[in-house]
């Protein structure tokens, strides 16, 4: 995120995890970032996660279980948190990192062939998790957060004036209704259809933004929506040719979850950002970045 949040004061973090400094990063997208020292110089990454307001309790439960199970693969390459994540209040949670010395890589088209190469053997590696390690995460149930909300603005009626993007979203999204509906529809055969028994404990978000080439090799980071799942939730972000996953995992790709699994990604964005607009919100750097985002899921995503 751009800005760190107003309601959740440095002086908070500080205290609940023992530090002495910190340093707002403005990297990523959907979480918080602090670079951070302790007492004895040791230099930390701090990350804040804001909770659903309407559940935060199961909330906090799904994303301590993500960050315990990665936790617990012990794999060298998995950056995991240094103690349990931590609950801020009500509204967010934290959790204390080791902080990585490295490249770090944007969201996109794989740089090289070979990065895509070391994902693809880190992917193996976390698919391959041993049962008690999958039993710390839960299991994808293929439900879209907020979709209630993209459903409601595909009917039209009345928009609340909750800020400056309420009205433009809910034109934008009942100017492109029917592709919407379509792809809604289409993504719900594909789940009807979905075999749920090849479930692996899944990364989740494994594209370039979410990897760093450190001294000791490459890392995967972000194990905020780890899963138990079909290994097509992380396959998807690959692209291309898959038959060395195949080869050594002797687990042969489906295209109907590759293809169920892009299709949710593209519609969970869609909610995410939609939910932004329909609740109060300012119009600062989040909020315009959302609505670029937003823009560019429905007039080019949807094509």
């Amino acid at each position: 995120m751009l800005t760190p949040p107003a309601d959740l004061p440095e002086g908070v973090l500080r205290g609940a995890f023992a530090l002495t400094g910190l340093e707002y990063a403005p990297v990523g997208w959907g979480s918080h970032h602090w670079t951070a020292t302790d007492a004895e110089g040791a230099r930390w990454f701090l990350t804040v996660d804001e909770l659903d307001a309407e559940q935060p309790d199961a909330s906090f439960h799904r994303l301590r279980r993500a960050l315990d199970a990665a936790a617990a693969l012990r794999l060298p390459f998995v950056v995991a948190p240094v103690r349990p994540v931590q609950r801020l209040g009500e509204k967010y949670a934290g959790t204390l990192y080791p902080y990585i010395w490295g490249e770090s890589f944007s969201w996109g088209n794989w740089p090289a062939a070979s990065h895509r190469a070391a994902v693809l053997d880190m992917l193996v590696a976390v698919h391959a998790a041993p049962p008690a390690v999958c039993r710390r995460a839960a299991t994808d149930d293929f439900v879209i957060p907020y979709r209630d909300g993209l459903e409601a603005a595909l009917t039209g009626g009345d928009v609340a004036d909750t800020g400056p993007y309420a009205a433009p979203a809910a034109r934008l999204i009942a100017t492109h209704a029917a592709p919407i509906r379509a792809e809604l529809d289409r993504y719900d055969e594909l789940v009807a259809s979905a075999d749920r028994s090849r479930s692996v404990l899944t990364h989740g978000e494994p594209h370039p933004g979410n990897t760093m080439r450190a001294a000791d090799g490459w890392k995967l980071i972000d194990w905020e929506t780890a899963l138990l799942a079909p290994p097509e939730r992380d396959l998807w972000l690959l692209g291309g040719d898959l038959t060395g996953y195949t080869a050594a995992t002797g687990t042969r790709v489906e295209p109907a979850m590759l293809e169920l699994y892009r299709r949710r990604w593209l519609i969970n964005d869609l909610c995410v950002d939609l939910r932004r607009f329909r609740r109060p919100h300012s119009g600062n750097p989040e909020d315009e970045e959302s609505w670029q985002l937003l823009r560019a899921n429905v007039e080019r995503g949807l094509r």
